[in-house]
């Protein structure tokens, strides 16, 4: 057993108090703090500050989401849940559009509980208890899923790994973006526990330092040999010949195999086929997104501009006049020709990715 074993899960149900509770990713590597939502708005929130954040995490927290809303709804016929829950849909869905994990959950409790409300019943009461004992199991099992996905990637990826390799990840695709694992890092971690010497190299991840605050707490606390390095000192890494693969997330893949990661992931990829060093997607089947065609399809968040100029500085480090801007995308897309492979829980999917996404999407 590893001590990422310290580490609560990182999104969890209470049920008997009508709740998520989430590590607040905000708050680390400083201090866990655990944080209890209980509304929509709180729940929105917390998504949209990336209280929780991951693609994976993400979809976890909506299944719980809109079971806990359903139960706490004070609808009085099966009109006004059904209008509750399509609204609770709704807004929950624009917290952050980049995930396709977020909406996939949404539309997964949805459907579930649409199609318990579809039969008849002798009365609304037994209708709700339905309802919410259906959603109850649905949730639970899109949580259990995500911990035997990352799981399994780490089976398919670590039959990539050497012993003695040096890996190279950006932003945070560890534990802390899934409910156990993670999806980058599950490899690193059962290469961990089967003994293998392995040193992880993280990058900084700007703006909003994942790499830093999260990727390097959770495995350095793990006990992986670790290295944090700003993001313009891949290229640095990689010519001295410290870089044997590289391993990162995603939060959405489209058909062709091109995938939306944190701001500068295609930056490294670049730099790893210009050094001949692999470039690895790890991604739940969640996250392929096959009704997405390409990369140019998928919406890239835009962010506040003040995580640029403000967030981590005691006083404003950029100029603040009419003439001045700030561009700050969440995420960048990787060109499916620049994949080595994508990772995934049904096995390891190599190019054409059209032909072997279309495969385990059936």
């Amino acid at each position: 057993m590893t001590r990422t074993a310290q580490i609560p899960d990182t999104v969890a149900l209470d049920d008997e108090n009508d709740s998520i509770v989430i590590i607040d990713q905000t708050k680390l590597p400083g201090r866990i703090e655990m944080k209890s939502l209980k509304t929509a708005q709180e729940i929105y929130e917390a998504i949209k500050r990336l209280e929780v954040r991951g693609a994976p995490a993400i979809g976890v927290t909506a299944g719980f989401a809109l079971y806990l809303l359903m139960k706490t709804s004070r609808a009085a016929d099966r009109s006004d849940l059904t209008g509750e829950l399509h609204e609770s849909v709704r807004y929950l869905n624009s917290s952050r559009p980049t995930a396709v994990n977020l909406s996939w959950a949404l539309n997964r409790m949805k459907a579930c509980a649409l199609q318990v409300m579809s039969r008849e019943f002798a009365d609304f009461k037994s209708l709700r208890d339905e309802v919410l004992s259906a959603m109850h199991r649905e949730c639970l099992a899109i949580r259990d899923e995500d911990i035997a996905a990352c799981r399994a990637i780490g089976e398919y990826g670590l039959t990539l790994i050497g012993n003695g390799s040096g890996i190279l990840t950006h932003c945070n695709a560890g534990r802390l973006a899934t409910v156990r694992y993670g999806t980058a890092t599950a490899p690193m971690y059962l290469a961990q526990e089967q003994g293998m010497k392995i040193h992880v190299y993280c990058d900084e991840t700007r703006p909003l330092l994942q790499g830093a605050r999260l990727t390097a707490y959770e495995l350095s606390s793990a006990g992986i040999e670790t290295t944090l390095a700003c993001d313009n000192m891949a290229s640095s890494l990689m010519k001295a010949g410290r870089i044997h693969a590289v391993f990162v997330g995603c939060d959405r893949v489209a058909a062709n195999g091109d995938a939306a990661n944190k701001i500068g992931t295609s930056g490294v990829a670049i730099l790893a086929r210009h050094y001949g060093i692999p470039f690895y997607v790890c991604a739940p089947l969640t996250t392929i997104d096959p009704a997405t065609p390409t990369g140019e399809q998928i919406v890239i968040e835009q962010r506040d501009p003040s995580e640029v100029t403000d967030l981590w500085y005691r006083e404003r480090m950029a100029p603040d006049n009419e003439s001045f801007s700030v561009y700050n995308p969440a995420f960048d897309v990787t060109d499916h020709t620049l994949i080595t492979a994508i990772i995934t829980p049904a096995g390891i999917l190599r190019p054409p990715y059209t032909e072997a996404i279309a495969a385990v999407s059936k």
